[in-house]
């Protein structure tokens, strides 16, 4: 199958189309912060939904953002870019946002679970687009403030107004995004490759290789602070590596017989049984399955969820990790994150 790839710059793209519009940002977390105050700084009128006497509400206010309920934000804009967690949109959607939707308006998301999967279902005379910048919040802004941008997919849903692909662009460029290259793609793969790669190597496969190799090295007898240097640590300064040059350019930095490992053991450890699992997992997302359950466990209260989360901070790498960071010189310097203000 071919794939053509046209990236997007703010040479290309027209800025009119979101500066002359009135945008609400629906929640106030990693991505609201990012991408609120982005468009702030890019001239954009922008407001914040949240409860006015919530703790976000104080921090968009420190940051110089007028903050509303979330009723009349919607009222109030033209474009809503809805930036609450996936599994509470849906109900948010249904009580406070539908109510307030006006034809020609634009629906806006950084992910499409809840399109995609029919969780949200808009009016025929809304547009639906959605931009997704590639990294956190905290980054999108961070590296707004440097002058850089974080690379961004955009999407269209359902297209009334006949504008909303150059909307989106325009969006994605006022968040920083046209600085470093805006891609377009389809709610469907956004959504399902998103997943994919969150559950089978980003975060899940990740995790769970990098604790599998842990506890075989404090198993075997080995100290678990050098454990945690060699398995997590010093898993930042491969991935830069990659991230920056691909896996070639990460082989050619290391060592060559750290080279000869990867290449002979790698497939030992991701052999043909995990790939053929991890093509399971994907079919499930296909299907809907995991979002499926994923709703279930939300409305039942969470208890697996909160259960595997607690497991996982108890773990002893937590606990050896908390303890070595805490002696790091640099540990509160240039923090992206600081969970009182952002």
């Amino acid at each position: 199958m071919a794939h053509e790839l046209k990236v997007f710059m703010d040479s290309d793209i027209d800025k009119s189309k979101i500066l002359n519009k009135k945008v609400a940002i629906i929640g106030y977390g990693s991505q609201g912060y990012g991408q609120s105050t982005n468009l702030k700084d890019s001239g954009v009128d922008v407001v914040v939904g949240v409860r006015p006497d919530g703790p976000s509400a104080k921090k968009a206010e420190a940051e110089g953002l007028k903050v509303m309920t979330i009723e009349d934000a919607v009222k109030w804009a033209d474009l809503i870019q809805i930036l609450i967690p996936d599994e509470v949109q849906a109900k948010v959607y249904e009580e406070k946002i539908k109510p307030n939707l006006r034809a020609g308006q634009y629906l806006m998301f950084a992910h499409g679970f809840n399109i995609h999967f029919k969780k949200i279902v808009p009016p025929a005379d809304v547009n639906v687009l959605m931009v997704a910048p590639k990294g956190p919040g905290h980054t999108v802004r961070s590296e707004y403030l440097l002058g850089k941008g974080v690379p961004s997919l955009i999407a269209v849903y359902q297209d009334p107004s006949g504008d909303s692909k150059e909307v989106a662009l325009a969006y994605a460029s006022a968040i920083g995004a046209g600085r470093a290259g805006i891609y377009e793609t389809t709610f469907k793969e956004e959504t399902e490759t998103d997943l994919f790669g969150e559950q089978a190597v980003l975060c899940g496969g990740l995790s769970a290789l990098i604790t599998a190799g842990f506890e075989v090295l404090v198993e075997a007898g080995y100290s678990p602070y050098m454990a945690y240097f060699e398995c997590l640590h010093e898993m930042k300064l491969i991935v830069d590596l990659i991230n920056q040059g691909g896996i070639s350019d990460m082989r050619y930095s290391i060592s060559n017989t750290a080279q000869w490992g990867d290449m002979i053991i790698g497939p030992r450890i991701i052999t043909p049984t995990v790939k053929e699992e991890m093509k399971k997992v994907l079919a499930e997302i296909q299907s809907g399955k995991f979002a499926d359950e994923w709703m279930a466990e939300c409305a039942s209260g969470m208890k697996k969820f909160k259960e595997l989360a607690k497991q996982g901070e108890e773990h002893q790498i937590e606990v050896v990790g908390r303890e070595l960071r805490s002696k790091f010189a640099w540990k509160d310097n240039d923090k992206i994150i600081d969970r009182n203000k952002n």
